[in-house]
């Protein structure tokens, strides 16, 4: 009896304009109310309370479905921004392109957005190539449903009845592993290029293959993604990388031919033997991190990716004569240079990125003093971790990083026994000695 009720609700038709959403109760969907932020369903009860719709909406309701913990809870209403300040005392509105308004309960931040109109928006409000510049013409849930992207994200979900209002199918397509794009998905890319690469994340995070008719037309329409502004392309891709699901995303990325340019050196880098093992060891650890909940660096990870271009910059300057240290700087500087056309990679990140790179030579250096002051160095663990991927994937010999793991767990007697000889020939630094202070008194 279940499964027919399944086959019922799920069965997919052509939408018309007078139809509704498919109503899923509870007993169908199976979300535990338990999973719902609280935060979440306060807001909503208090949005209901005041004569508004209130709806936790797109990811949040998608996760729950693919039994996944959603990483936020946004709220979709048919008020204002400005009648949804007024309702919550602590709160704010933001956004240019997207008035939001964003709901503090508590310690947690909720994220509420009024439905959206799909009617078109005038010319003013679209760039040349179709992409969407501003978007605050407010309309009805059902045109706000269809403005949305995929099918799987245009899902409404009130936690007052536990309900699922279901517009275009999506639970359908979850059960049925596809993603599926609302509209013509050659307008929905030019409206916004970053659903391609949005396409790739959450058919590898859901384990949905993207519809033919979603897929056919990004390679043709990669070049749209020059259109996106920088910042907005480096938080896209941080969520792609950071997704646990890195590996199987790039992987997508080149099928589709969205790797070119997106990491302006990301398709030099995995045709070099050496580098595409290093790049794939990282981004292994990256996911296998993500997937335990362990805490990820995105200074660390974009400083694996771009590291065999930094070390053939390097290897290239070192032979033209340049002195090592400074040498190395260099090419930090020109490859970061490169790729900050494309990504707007914040100073903090770069930082980060400069000071596991910056480390890697000092690695070598095992006599006196400098294994000691390496040690108390702050990034010295993201530096071994860094070096230790380096062996993993056959740049350096293992031996090293074996020396450095067994010297940073020694105690003082046994880390000076594990101290090698200086280089015959090198200089040594002579201590320089005090002068003595004159003789003669002051009052001569």
């Amino acid at each position: 009896m279940i499964r027919k009720l399944l086959r019922k609700v799920f069965r997919r038709a052509a939408p018309g304009p007078t139809d509704g959403p498919a109503l899923i109760p509870a007993e169908i969907h199976g979300i535990p109310i338990e999973r719902v932020s609280p935060a979440a369903r306060k807001v909503c009860a208090a949005l209901q309370d005041a004569g508004f719709k209130g709806f936790i909406v797109g990811g949040a309701v998608r996760d729950l479905l693919a039994d996944l913990t959603p990483k936020d809870f946004d709220i979709a209403t048919n008020a204002t921004p400005e009648e949804v300040r007024r309702l919550f005392r602590r709160s704010r509105i933001i956004g240019r392109r997207f008035k939001i308004v964003h709901v503090m309960i508590g310690a947690e931040m909720m994220e509420v957005s009024t439905f959206r109109s799909a009617r078109e928006a005038d010319a003013s409000s679209t760039d040349e190539h179709g992409r969407i510049l501003h978007d605050n013409v407010f309309g009805s849930q059902e045109e706000d449903a269809l403005r949305r992207d995929f099918t799987v994200n245009a899902l409404y979900y009130d936690p007052t009845t536990e309900q699922i209002l279901d517009y275009h199918h999506g639970v359908a397509d979850l059960q049925q592993k596809t993603l599926r794009m609302i509209g013509d998905p050659k307008v929905r890319y030019r409206e916004d290029p970053v659903r391609m690469l949005r396409a790739v994340r959450l058919g590898a995070k859901l384990g949905l293959t993207i519809d033919p008719a979603a897929s056919r037309p990004i390679r043709e329409m990669a070049s749209l993604m020059d259109n996106v502004p920088a910042a907005r392309l480096f938080d896209e891709m941080l969520k792609l990388l950071l997704s646990g699901h890195a590996v199987k995303c790039l992987k997508q990325l080149r099928e589709e031919g969205l790797h070119h340019g997106l990491l302006p050196l990301l398709d030099v880098i995995l045709e070099q033997p050496m580098g595409e093992r290093f790049v794939w060891a990282s981004l292994e650890n990256t996911d296998e991190r993500v997937r335990e909940g362990k805490p990820v660096s995105p200074g660390f990870l974009f400083a694996t990716l771009l590291w065999h271009e930094v070390l053939a910059n390097w290897e290239a300057r070192k032979a033209r004569g340049e002195h090592t240290h400074p040498a190395l700087f260099e090419a930090m500087d020109e490859v970061l240079s490169v790729q900050g056309e494309k990504l707007a990679i914040t100073r903090r990140i770069a930082g980060d990125i400069k000071d596991i790179w910056a480390l890697q030579p000092r690695f070598e250096k095992r006599a006196g003093k400098a294994p000691f002051r390496l040690l108390e160095q702050p990034r010295y663990r993201a530096g071994w971790d860094f070096l230790r991927l380096r062996a993993i994937s056959g740049e350096i010999d293992m031996a090293q990083v074996e020396w450095w793991n067994e010297f940073a767990h020694a105690g003082g007697n046994t880390r000076e026994g594990m101290l090698t000889e200086p280089e015959p020939g090198a200089p040594r630094k002579r201590r320089r000695r005090r002068r003595k202070p004159s003789g003669g008194s002051a009052d001569a």
